[in-house]
Order: structure tokens, then sequence, then C-alpha cells
């Protein structure tokens, strides 16, 4: 069993699709993040840098936070959604890093400066909206010539995916990415993908401001 602590954010939808593709039985701890719930004490015992998603593996009694680290932790768990050898498993985090690492800080950032700062600065806004633009190129290459990012499908398209589909929030549009476009569609019409996309249920989008704006202040 594994205990998986996550909100209605993109980087939890990752593991919460993982966690069904996989089919590994899990419990949901559905943290409200408009009330810091991520800042307990007991929460931070498990991620200390106080942010979802994070699983605990009852088996084993292991702890694991960061949505990258998560993923691949349950890849190799399992033996799925990961390559078989060496060289292939280092091509699927390549670019489950390329996602944690640049597509997910970059896109996270256009989001706060275009919608949450409080304070208009274009060109900061611009400089991260472009930044994501250069990388959803890389992806969409790669897809050009590859019906999934690693070959095979895994860890690293469902570290992707969830960033992805919310581009539009970030200034991108899909429309100008012909290749992840499709890849969303073949994405979306997997059953376990739309699963987990709905854990948990989706809270108010106050709370999720309420969040940031917690974080800003800080």
């Amino acid at each position: 069993m594994i205990d998986f602590y996550t909100a209605s954010t993109v980087n939890g939808y990752k593991v919460a699709i993982a966690l069904e593709e996989l089919g590994l039985p899990y419990m949901v701890h559905d943290l409200n993040l408009g009330e810091l719930e991520q800042k307990r004490p007991d929460y931070l015992k498990i991620n200390p840098n106080g942010r979802i998603p994070a699983i605990v593996d009852r088996e084993s009694g292991t702890a694991i936070f960061e949505s990258g680290a998560c993923l691949v932790y349950l890849a190799e768990k399992t033996g799925k959604l990961t390559g078989a050898t060496a060289e292939a498993r280092g091509r699927v985090n390549s670019w489950v890093f390329l996602q944690t690492s640049g597509v997910g800080p970059m896109q996270g950032q256009a989001n706060v400066f275009l919608h949450y700062f409080g304070e208009d600065l274009p060109r900061v806004a611009a400089r991260y909206v472009n930044e994501t633009k250069r990388l959803y190129s890389i992806v969409n290459d790669r897809l050009g010539v590859s019906e999934w990012l690693a070959d095979d499908y895994s860890i690293a398209d469902i570290a992707m995916f969830p960033w992805m589909i919310i581009s539009d929030y970030a200034d991108v549009s899909l429309s100008d990415y012909p290749n992840i476009k499709a890849w969303t569609e073949r994405m979306h019409a997997r059953p376990a993908v739309q699963r987990g996309l709905g854990v948990p249920p989706k809270r108010e989008i106050a709370d999720r401001a309420a969040a940031v704006q917690a974080i800003l202040q800080r």
C-alpha cells in the first residue's frame, strides 16, 4: 500500500497517473494547500520541503518526495514504465528530469508572473514564457520522430503530460506544437490517465491562489 500525499495540482497528477497505470494500491491524503496543510510538522517529517506530492511505501516504510523521484521510485519498484536496461532507463530519466528541472520550473514561473505575482512585470513574464516555448519545441521535435518521449510509453510521458495540458495558462498554445497536441490526445485516450486526473477531486481555484500568495509572502 502506498500513502499518497497530494492535491489537485499538475505535480500531484503525475504521481496519480503513475499509480493508476501501475495498478498499485494507494490511499489518498488530500492536502488543502490554501490552509497550508503541506507545512504541518507531521507532513514535514515526510517531505521536509513542504510541497506535494509525496509518497510513503508502507511495505518498506520509505518516504519519497519530489514528483520526479516518486515516479522513478514507483517505476523501479514495479519494473514497469521505465527501461529494461540501464541505457533505456537513462533515456527515460533524461526526459523526466527535463520536465522537473526545465518545463515545470519555467512554466510555473510563467504562471506566477502572469497571474499571481501582484505586480505587472511583462519583461520578467516574457522571459519565462519564452523559455517555456523553447522547451516545448524540444519536446515537439522529439514527438515528431517518436510516438512517446523515450521510445515506449513511460514515466517520461506521465511527467510531461499534466503540465502541457495547461499550456494556455502560460500563454503557450499547443496549436503551435502539433506533435505535442497529437501526443496529448494519445495520453487522454488512456483510461488510467483519465482516472489519475481525477485524483484528488479539484478544489476551488481560490484555494490554489491563496496557497501561491502564502508562498510569495513567506
